[in-house]
């Protein structure tokens, strides 16, 4: 009886490892490696490389979707935002010279006459719209309009200005004497200069934070190589600036200092 049961379990297990071979010669999508006890199934090539870059497409999605990836930054931006720091310091030194042109000394300036307003025919204009004006000497200026019936107009606009002047007219023009200054006008002087040259320094550190600000928004897109280089471009370029506003200053005080 025993070996009845013995040579029947023999040949079903025989059927089975028949069926389990025809099953896997007839997969033709995968290669399968069969035994009486596992089957092991390889992908197609073909599908297997299809598979794999529909993963990894699917990967990078995830992981740009997760906000991981980085923004893409232009490859000039470094150098836009120096240029647009440089524009704005050169601005704060622009403003700077018109402000000192403004300031009477004890020599002739054409600029000093720049910001005097002259009311003619019913209208407000800057006196260098309406004339043309020149240095005679160190000590006189010379201001010729380009309408003659706006002299006198000319005349009682520096007249009543702060820079006490006392203009002759000879018919055709107005002749000035820059007069010496006295020791309280100096002093005056001497402390619009200052002001003047505090306001410049903070208009150009002011350029340089908001070109700092603009390097920080980098942070997670340049290499912190480029960043440091950067920021070093934009300091050395503060300091350039505003050793420029102090040495004009320095030159406009020594000016007033010598009436």
């Amino acid at each position: 009886m025993s070996g009845y049961l013995r040579r029947a379990f023999s040949y079903r297990n025989m059927l089975w490892v028949r069926a389990s071979r025809v099953v896997c010669a007839r997969d033709v999508s995968s290669v399968q490696m069969c035994d009486s006890s596992r089957v092991f199934t390889i992908p197609a090539e073909r599908n297997f490389f299809a598979e794999s870059r529909r993963a990894y497409a699917k990967g990078r999605k995830s992981r740009d979707e997760g906000g991981v990836s980085t923004i893409e930054v232009p490859p000039n931006v470094g150098p836009t935002i120096k240029a647009n720091a440089v524009s704005q310091m050169e601005a704060a030194m622009a403003a700077l010279s018109a402000e000192l042109s403004k300031l009477r000394t004890g020599r002739a300036s054409p600029g000093m006459l720049d910001h005097i307003i002259v009311e003619t025919s019913g209208l407000k204009m800057p006196l260098n719209r309406l004339a043309v004006v020149s240095v005679l000497d160190p000590k006189t200026l010379s201001v010729n309009p380009y309408d003659p019936e706006t002299l006198k107009q000319l005349e009682n606009a520096i007249v009543s200005s702060p820079l006490g002047l006392n203009p002759k007219s000879d018919g055709e023009r107005l002749i000035a004497v820059i007069p010496p200054l006295t020791k309280e006008h100096m002093q005056a002087m001497t402390k619009l200069v200052a002001k003047s040259c505090e306001d410049a320094r903070q208009s150009i550190r002011r350029a340089r934070q908001k070109a700092m600000d603009a390097i920080k928004k980098l942070y997670s897109s340049l290499p912190k190589d480029d960043i440091k280089r950067l920021e070093k471009e934009v300091d050395d370029l503060t300091k350039k600036f505003i050793k420029t506003a102090e040495d004009v200053c320095k030159a406009k005080e020594k000016e007033v200092s010598q009436g």
